[in-house]
C-alpha cells in the first residue's frame, strides 16, 4: 500500500512526525484468534488499532449515556452474552473523565484499568489488544471515569475490511507520556493547533497503513478539542482524508485525557452504528 503522510510546517515537526510514522509503521499486527481481530501494539493501556479477521466484521456500540466504566465492562458482558458472542470479542472502548489527568495521574488511572482487563483474561500474549480512545468532556462531563462506547467482532460476509483506530493526542511520540513530548506546549493558537493537528493526522495515516486500510474505508472521524477547528479543518483534516472527507467530522466538544494536551483524534470503519440505553 502506497504511503501518504501530510507535510508539516517546520523541521521539529517533520522529524518528530517521521519518527513517530516509522514507530507506528513497523508495528506488527497480532493475531487475537479469540476475538476474531487483529490488532497493532501499543502501549499497557491500549492497542493502536485493531481490524476484523477474515469473515468477520465489527459492530460500533454507544451508550445513551456514559456509565461508571467498571460497571460498563459488565454492561459489554451481558451485550456480547446476547449477541452470541465471546468476552475476548470486545476490540475497542472509549472512555470519558470528569477532567483531564496529570501524566502521573493518567498513568495511575491506566493502571487501574489495565488490571479489569487482565483480570478479565483479555490481553494477547501479555499485550492489550484493545483500541481506546479516552476523552474529558468540556460540558456535562461525567463524575468519575465512565464508558460511553465499545466495538466487537461478529460474523459477516461483508467484503471490505472493519477497523478501529485508537486515540491519539498531540504528542510528538505516542509512546512517550510526558510534558517534553506535547507539540508546541502551552500554545492554542491557529498556527500551534494546525500544527497539533498535522501532527495527529500523521498518527492516524500510520495506523491505517498498519492495519492495511485506508481513508476510503473510513466511516467516522472524532475530532476531540475545545479549540476552534474551522482554520485549519479543510487543509489539514479533510483535505487530506480523501474519499472519507464526505463523511464529515464529528466535533466532540472536549479535551484530551492529558492536561496541557489540546488535540486529539480517532477513526473508524464500520457498517453497523447501534445505541444502547444506559
Amino acid at each position: 500500500m502506497e504511503t501518504h503522510y501530510p507535510p508539516v510546517r517546520n523541521g521539529r515537526a517533520a522529524a518528530s512526525l517521521f519518527l513517530q510514522t516509522i514507530r507506528n509503521s513497523s508495528s506488527v499486527l497480532i493475531d487475537n484468534p479469540l476475538g476474531n481481530y487483529r490488532f497493532l501494539a501499543g502501549i499497557a493501556p491500549y492497542s493502536c488499532g485493531v481490524v476484523a479477521m477474515s469473515g468477520f466484521e465489527i459492530v460500533h456500540v454507544t451508550f445513551q449515556q456514559p456509565i461508571p466504566y467498571r460497571l460498563g465492562f459488565e454492561r459489554i458482558d451481558c451485550h456480547l452474552e446476547a449477541t452470541n458472542r465471546p468476552r475476548h470479542a470486545l476490540c475497542g472502548a472509549e472512555l470519558r473523565l470528569p477532567a483531564p489527568l496529570s501524566f502521573e495521574g493518567f498513568a495511575d488511572f491506566n493502571g487501574e484499568y489495565q488490571s479489569v482487563l487482565s483480570d478479565r483474561g483479555l490481553m494477547v500474549d501479555g499485550c492489550n489488544p484493545i483500541a481506546r480512545t479516552n476523552i474529558a468532556p468540556a460540558v456535562r462531563p461525567p463524575e468519575q471515569p465512565s464508558l460511553y462506547a465499545f466495538s466487537y467482532t461478529v460474523l459477516s460476509e461483508a467484503g471490505s475490511p472493519a477497523f478501529i483506530v485508537a486515540g491519539a493526542g498531540d504528542l510528538d511520540d505516542q509512546t512517550n507520556l510526558c510534558t517534553e513530548a506535547i507539540v508546541r506546549p502551552k500554545e492554542t493558537g491557529e498556527d500551534a493547533l494546525r500544527e497539533k493537528a498535522n501532527t495527529v493526522m500523521g498518527v492516524m495515516q500510520a495506523r491505517l497503513d498498519g492495519l492495511n486500510v485506508g481513508w476510503a474505508t473510513v466511516t467516522a472521524i472524532d475530532v476531540y478539542t475545545v479549540h476552534p477547528v474551522q482554520p485549519f479543518l479543510v487543509d489539514t483534516v479533510l483535505g487530506l482524508a480523501g474519499d472519507a472527507a464526505i463523511h464529515g467530522i464529528r466535533w466532540h466538544y472536549g479535551r484530551p485525557p492529558i492536561e496541557g494536551l489540546a488535540f486529539e483524534m480517532d477513526v473508524r470503519g464500520v457498517r453497523q452504528e447501534i445505541w444502547l440505553e444506559p
